[in-house]
């Protein structure tokens, strides 16, 4: 007669589910709560002022190239087309500024039509950017 003598199971068998659900609530929480910066899209010699100000809130960017190109969100566009970018990027949140990036190298006859078409769009908060001296 023999006996067999059971080892007992090791019990390490962990529940990954609640664990898993906290890291995905976080990760949800992270994306919503985060805030994403958007770029004009091209790099700008921006003009020196003895006054300018860090602006927390600058949700839309035009940039002017010193060719006298406008790109808004990595697109060339035409300065007939600042309007309608601008009022759909402002329905997607209206409390955004507009910061215009005009180069310190383009005309100013761009730049008086760029900051027109933000006007007609609605939009009154306008910041012109610049680098403090």
């Amino acid at each position: 007669m023999r006996r067999q003598i059971q080892l007992p199971d090791d019990e390490s068998d962990f529940d990954m589910t609640p664990m898993l659900d906290v890291v995905f609530i976080m990760l949800i929480f992270f994306i919503v709560t985060s805030s994403f910066v958007k770029e004009s899209g091209i790099d700008i010699n921006r003009p020196e002022a003895s006054t300018a100000t860090i602006k927390e809130q600058g949700n839309i960017l035009i940039a002017i190239s010193a060719a006298d190109d406008i790109w808004i969100d990595k697109r060339k566009i035409d300065v007939r087309a600042v309007r309608a970018n601008v009022e759909r990027l402002h329905a997607e949140n209206p409390q955004g500024a507009v910061v215009v990036q005009a180069d310190k190298n383009s005309r100013n006859g761009v730049l008086v039509k760029v900051l027109d078409q933000v006007r007609l769009a609605g939009v009154s908060n306008v910041a012109l950017a610049a680098t403090p001296q």
